[in-house]
């Protein structure tokens, strides 16, 4: 049984403008709105409740990164509520708010042993400390971070870093001049570009599987909308050039949901979707692409 949380964090987002905090916290409320709370009980999905975040405040520490110890309570809680819906034998589909919410899933599945990541993102978000001056917002630098390539703040939890092994990790969906293509290329298990998810699917998905199987216990999936081309997704708060169209995300998420353990869906900006029509596309995304998400993990997972 699905079990839906709401996860309505920015806390990983720089600003949309000076003075203004980044509107994906109103995410999972405008989805609901869209019918996806509906549509998924139709299923027969429960809720799981909300994890609130912290108060999101505009100053950046040196050598922090932004809303540091607030984000870090917040991916604690997370990983509290995810392990709760776990422990029931439902399966997780976390709904946020930004990136940085994949601290939360990493550090619930941590907690429980060994597990794989499928990360299908319009960008690697591998940004860290080794690669770049400026380090500041998880949002971006999620990927590095569950992996073990971040400030200890993040990466090491509970001790626990990295949550997910690279070994045990799949990009997929970047554009191939990401900043981070390559250095991922050569740390992960697999990068697949999104024009090689859009000319060869099952291939793409095969690439997945292959790259997630020596965790052995299912995988987490992450879902970031700016994965989709920005002339049909433009309410995200990165989009860029390229992309997947929504029927080969839904055929993509199809594939990949019955073996993971649990989902999160992020990015969703409803700041820049004035009248609904995106929070719809998202919800028939949702809805036709998870229905089965989970129906095929590993037993015991």
């Amino acid at each position: 049984m699905i079990a839906l949380v709401s996860a309505p964090s920015n806390l990983g987002l720089r600003p949309p403008e000076p003075g203004a905090a980044p509107g994906a916290a109103k995410a999972p409320e405008a989805l609901r709105e869209a019918g996806l709370f509906a549509g998924f009980a139709a299923l027969g999905a429960v809720e799981a409740g909300v994890v609130l975040p912290g108060r999101y405040r505009h100053e950046v520490r040196p050598g922090r990164v932004r809303n540091e110890e607030t984000l870090v309570d917040h991916a604690r809680r997370l990983a509290d509520r995810i392990g709760q819906v776990l422990d029931r034998g439902h399966v997780p589909l976390v709904l946020g708010g930004d990136c940085s919410i994949l601290l939360g899933g990493g550090l619930a599945l941590r907690r429980r042993g060994r597990f794989g990541l499928v990360h299908v993102d319009g960008h690697t978000d591998f940004r860290h400390p080794g690669n770049s001056d400026a380090v500041a917002s998880v949002a971006g630098e999620d990927l590095a971070a569950v992996v073990g390539l971040h400030w200890p703040a993040v990466a090491d939890v509970e001790g626990r870093s990295p949550y997910f092994r690279p070994g045990d990790t799949v990009h997929v969906g970047c554009r191939v001049d990401d900043e981070g293509h390559r250095e991922a290329s050569e740390v992960l298990a697999d990068v697949v570009p999104a024009p090689e998810v859009m000319e060869d699917l099952p291939g793409s998905v095969a690439r997945v599987r292959r790259g997630v199987a020596a965790a052995g216990r299912g995988y987490w999936l992450h879902v970031d909308l700016d994965v989709l081309h920005p002339g049909v997704m433009p309410a995200v708060d990165s989009p860029d050039g390229g992309g997947l169209s929504p029927e080969r995300l839904v055929e993509l998420l199809t594939a990949l949901a019955p073996g993971a353990v649990g989902a999160q869906v992020t990015a969703f900006d409803p700041d820049l979707d004035a009248g609904g029509r995106h929070a719809r596309l998202v919800t028939e995304i949702l809805l036709a692409g998870l229905r089965e998400l989970g129906a095929a993990r590993p037993a015991g997972a």
